[in-house]
């Protein structure tokens, strides 16, 4: 390139940059939406409408949660990648969204790395690993050598083909060299129904759904996914202490278009991150079988990228058609 045009070059850069920075001095000064990509009254559109007055607060300006559901979540989080990079519109990523849908769906309108600007993770969820009290294992270990002697045969409900809960018992497979056989369901509900009936022998889904059967007695627990147990709920083993260093987490938190300029990224990401260190934020997401995160864009950017690489590589191992 010629020194005259490399001028010309580093002058729009640094145009760009100032324009970017001005832009972040000066913000916000108008109301800031937040696109939540599933229907009113799932965990993270409650997570959101938590944030958004107490955000709304620190900000100076109104912040209005949206709903945009459809599609598994993959039609809000498209209004969010093609929206303007100005910081006024933002959206609810999700593990599912971004780190397993891109390698189970045979096309996705975005690609979860490079049509973001990741401002932080507010929360992960695990999952809890449960049985019918008849099976004849009692703990995950006991399941894993039942699994190996019977091929095949242990039956495993969950809410549908290529999503987290199953791909995340795949990796357990995998890991643990053991078959199963696949049931999926439409929802949570009849999933606890079969499993209680013995029509499948363990299912794997969300804490917060399965818990209230557990305490009653309907289920049994087997384990839970993340590393180490959790405060409420002590009694409850985890993956890890059969496996040693296994874990597998879902995450909530929240996400730009690409283009974002760093200032505004930070901006978000101090005031997001403020909010979930409420106390009463914190016992609001543990009730609801989530933990805390309060990190910078860069651990958003590295949980996403390892995530994307995780399940990019488990699909093709376990040989999943993306449908």
């Amino acid at each position: 390139m010629k020194p005259k045009h490399l001028g010309y070059l580093m002058a729009a850069l640094l145009c760009l940059s100032l324009g970017n920075f001005v832009q972040a001095q000066n913000y916000p000064n108008k109301p800031i939406r937040i696109i939540v990509p599933f229907p009113p009254g799932e965990t993270g559109d409650i997570m959101s409408r938590l944030v958004g007055p107490k955000l709304s607060e620190l900000l100076g300006q109104p912040i209005i949660v949206e709903n945009r559901p459809g599609a598994s979540g993959i039609i809000g989080l498209d209004a969010v990648a093609k929206s303007v990079p100005d910081g006024y519109t933002i959206g609810l990523g999700q593990g599912g969204t971004m780190t397993t849908l891109p390698y189970t769906k045979t096309s996705m309108p975005y690609n979860a790395i490079k049509d973001f600007s990741p401002i932080t993770i507010s929360t992960l969820n695990y999952l809890g690993i449960v049985a019918n009290n008849n099976a004849p294992f009692k703990n995950l270990s006991q399941m894993i050598e039942w699994a190996k002697a019977n091929p095949g045969k242990l039956t495993l409900g969950t809410n549908g083909e290529g999503g987290f809960p199953h791909l995340a018992f795949e990796h357990l497979a995998q890991t643990a060299n053991f078959k199963f056989t696949h049931v999926p369901y439409k929802g949570a509900s009849q999933i606890i129904t079969d499993l209680a009936g013995g029509q499948v022998m363990i299912a794997i889904g969300g804490i917060s759904s399965i818990t209230p059967s557990v305490r009653s007695g309907l289920i049994t627990m087997i384990a839970i996914t993340n590393k180490t147990r959790i405060s409420s709920t002590p009694d409850f083993p985890t993956v890890s202490e059969t496996i040693p260093g296994w874990d597998s987490n879902g995450w909530f938190g929240y996400v730009g278009p690409a283009g974002l300029s760093p200032q505004i990224v930070n901006k978000l990401n101090e005031g997001i991150n403020l909010i979930f260190k409420d106390p009463k934020i914190i016992e609001s997401m543990t009730q609801s079988g989530l933990i805390v995160v309060t990190q910078s864009p860069q651990y958003a950017i590295d949980l996403i990228k390892s995530e994307n690489d995780k399940y990019r590589k488990l699909v093709q191992d376990i040989g999943f058609k993306p449908q």
